[in-house]
């Protein structure tokens, strides 16, 4: 973990493509206390530890299936499903029986070669669980968003304002044509290791791209805009989510875009970009990473 002394940073985004809708502004001062943060997402392979010491089953597991992206799915499991199992309005999602976190695309697919890879198909309560477990907590949205800026101020990106800097690949999204073709030229068509690509300006990996992570707060578009306390000084978020008319209702915070994000339809690996989802949903492209409380600086 990376320790962060906190202090006051400039949070949100008033940019001209952003998604004003999901709250993004206005741009404000937060304060924060000091604390911990994971340096990577967690990993298959740690959260496979949680799993074999205390017998856990994901959400996923015991509800028998999870969302794969539909160029993942192997091609006998697609044949079979048809189009009966796919999203109505996102028809790239497929929703696959025996998809886990162990199983990533479901029956035939495994972790042999992905155990430094971050976890995926974790619900917002399975990534709790795992904190409590480790002794940590899923950081706020607030704390997530002052570790992936990494000391800069207002910049567009983790590292900057340009999305390539010299042409360089920087993270882990979509190249080619949504949601047809992953040109991959970015080395990936799905998740990358953890330790993948540059560190911003505080150590931390894949802060843009790669997963989605869970934030311990409930989502709102409106709940920062009165100049509170409550909003301004090591805020929480509100009280229960907004119903984005998602089954299961109320939502929670996820951070950083993921490997599906494509400018053409969900930019959202800029740094002040956030959304949210029902707490018990999983996918192939959300996992988490953890934080706890530090003690003031000396």
């Amino acid at each position: 973990m990376i320790r962060l002394d906190g202090g006051t940073f400039r949070m949100g985004s008033d940019d001209e493509d952003g998604w004003p809708e999901d709250g993004e502004g206005p741009v404000r001062d937060v304060e924060l206390a000091p604390f911990h943060l994971d340096a990577t997402t967690v990993t298959n392979a740690e959260f496979g530890r949680f799993i074999e010491a205390t017998g856990y089953k994901t959400e996923a597991e015991r509800f028998g299936w999870s969302y794969v992206f539909h160029l993942l799915v192997p091609s006998k499991i697609k044949r079979k499903l048809g189009e009966r199992q796919r999203v109505d309005g996102l028809q790239w999602w497929i929703a696959v029986e025996g998809a886990s976190w162990k199983k990533p695309e479901g029956p035939g697919s495994n972790l042999k070669k992905r155990l430094e890879h971050p976890v995926v198909h974790v619900s917002w309560h399975d990534a709790k669980h795992y904190a409590d477990w480790a002794g940590k907590r899923l950081p706020s949205e607030a704390e997530w968003e002052y570790a992936a800026r990494g000391g800069l101020v207002q910049e567009r990106y983790c590292w900057g304002d340009e999305l390539r800097p010299a042409g360089k690949h920087m993270c882990n999204i979509w190249q080619g044509d949504f949601p047809h073709r992953n040109s991959a030229a970015d080395g990936y068509v799905g998740t990358a290791p953890a330790r993948s690509f540059s560190r911003n300006g505080y150590g931390f990996y894949n802060m843009a791209g790669n997963v989605w992570e869970w934030c311990a707060d409930w989502f709102s578009p409106t709940w920062h805009l009165p100049e509170s306390e409550a909003t301004r000084v090591n805020p929480k978020g509100p009280v229960t989510g907004q119903d984005l008319g998602k089954p299961g209702g109320a939502t929670r915070v996820m951070r950083g875009g993921s490997y599906l994000c494509h400018d053409s339809y969900c930019n959202r690996y800029r740094v002040g970009a956030r959304t949210g989802n029902t707490p018990d949903s999983s996918t192939g492209n959300c996992g988490f990473r953890c934080a706890v409380d530090a003690p003031p600086a000396v």
